[in-house]
């Protein structure tokens, strides 16, 4: 693609009186946006239709919160496109287990619109509450029969294995069956570890990864592959053999940010075939072969001693250890160094990860430089009320007390 003839989108989108503001825990229930996304979602509603479906408000990396606006059209292509990749044509029923202030919870009601089915909500979506494998065994059995589906995040779907581990006898193999169930578990917001991709794989649970945010309607690319109706193209830096900056065009693209004109021209173009482009703030790699390949942030590469370490690249290699739950890794500053590498982990149940084995894995498959100075084990990782881990209380955490 010639970027070169990418034209700024502007101005910012307006709000529609229709449109359902997320904007926190809170801030909507299942019911009440269900009936909202009922009056302006529909089969028949156009691909590209502009009406302000949904604004959903997230924290942006400068701490200033962004609000995407998803049009009708949006939403709705996102919603037949998973039909189409999940081999779901005409619709499943969903189960609920994400906050529906989060777009991927927002889109499964979306979804259950779309196929004029309701979600099964498990209780804690419905109260606040924390997630567990009975609460998600309890919406499982109120599913009725045909295609069903599920959005997840990677620390859900631990609990959930973790929990049959636990138990090997009748919850064990009732969260199982539970989980072979679905003709699809989206999982994403969050990569997971190879550890758990391979375990749920042995087992046949039917996991799909997902890549995306609130700016694609959520996961537009799935397994590597771009949805249909989805593009993916890969802006060269300096470097061109090194990963690019990841642009995702097609008709699930937001319109832009609320009231915001010049974030929305930074973010958003329009391509001489009018196509609707976003651009991300993650680098990847991308072929016809191979799919989209991620290779993280542009602000996850950590300046340590005038050597750049990628975080996700060293959070992949501790999560490799078998104590090892998930890895939150960060840069910190540091007078000698510029950046220090630190990192978080919580430990799998009743395991204890061992700090020095950990730093020794790292720099023997990434280097010396990668290697992180600090390894603080946790039994959770502090999370996002998306359940998500929070890397900013994490930073927070490894961050020098002369800094903190």
């Amino acid at each position: 693609m010639d970027f070169s003839q990418l034209s700024p989108v502007s101005p910012a989108p307006e709000a529609s009186e229709s449109a359902v503001f997320l904007e926190g825990p809170g801030s909507v229930d299942v019911d009440r946006l269900r009936d909202a996304l009922s009056r302006t979602i529909t089969r028949e509603t156009r691909i590209g239709e502009d009406v302000a479906a949904l604004v959903v408000s997230t924290s942006g990396s400068t701490g200033r919160p962004k609000r995407t606006v998803l049009s009708a059209g949006a939403l709705r292509a996102s919603g037949l496109a998973t039909e189409t990749a999940t081999g779901t044509d005409g619709g499943a029923h969903w189960l609920l287990a994400l906050p529906v202030h989060y777009v991927a919870g927002a889109q499964v009601v979306a979804r259950s619109v779309l196929a004029a089915t309701r979600p099964a909500v498990t209780a804690s979506v419905q109260d606040g509450g924390r997630f567990t494998a009975r609460d998600f065994l309890d919406a499982a059995n109120r599913l009725p029969s045909g295609h069903r589906m599920t959005s997840l995040v990677p620390t859900q779907l631990h609990t959930l294995m973790e929990d049959a581990e636990a138990d090997a006898a009748a919850l064990g193999n009732e969260i199982l069956e539970a989980l072979r169930s679905f003709d699809a578990i989206l999982l994403g917001g969050a990569p997971a570890s190879a550890a758990l991709l391979r375990h749920c794989e042995e087992l046949g649970i039917p996991l799909v990864q997902t890549y995306g945010s609130a700016e694609t309607a959520g996961g537009c690319v799935y397994d590597n592959r771009p949805l249909p109706g989805t593009r993916v193209a890969v802006e060269p830096g300096t470097d061109p053999s090194a990963p690019g900056r990841i642009w995702l065009g097609g008709s699930t693209v937001a319109s832009g940010y609320l009231g915001d004109p010049e974030r929305t021209a930074s973010s958003f173009r329009r391509s001489p075939d009018g196509t609707w482009w976003y651009r991300t703030d993650d680098l990847g790699t991308f072929s016809g072969h191979d799919g989209l390949s991620v290779a993280g942030r542009t602000d996850d590469v950590i300046l340590t001693g005038g050597i750049k370490v990628s975080a996700r690249a060293v959070a992949a290699v501790l999560e490799q250890d078998p104590s090892v739950r998930e890895a939150v890794v960060v840069g910190v500053e540091s007078p000698r160094w510029g950046q220090e590498v630190r990192a978080a982990v919580s430990r799998r149940p009743h395991r204890e990860p061992d700090v020095t084995s950990l730093v020794d894995r790292v720099r023997q498959d990434l280097g010396r430089a990668a290697a992180p100075k600090t390894i603080r084990v946790l039994d959770r990782l502090p999370q996002t009320s998306t359940g998500k881990p929070d890397r900013a209380e994490v930073h927070r955490l490894l961050a020098p007390d002369d800094v903190k």
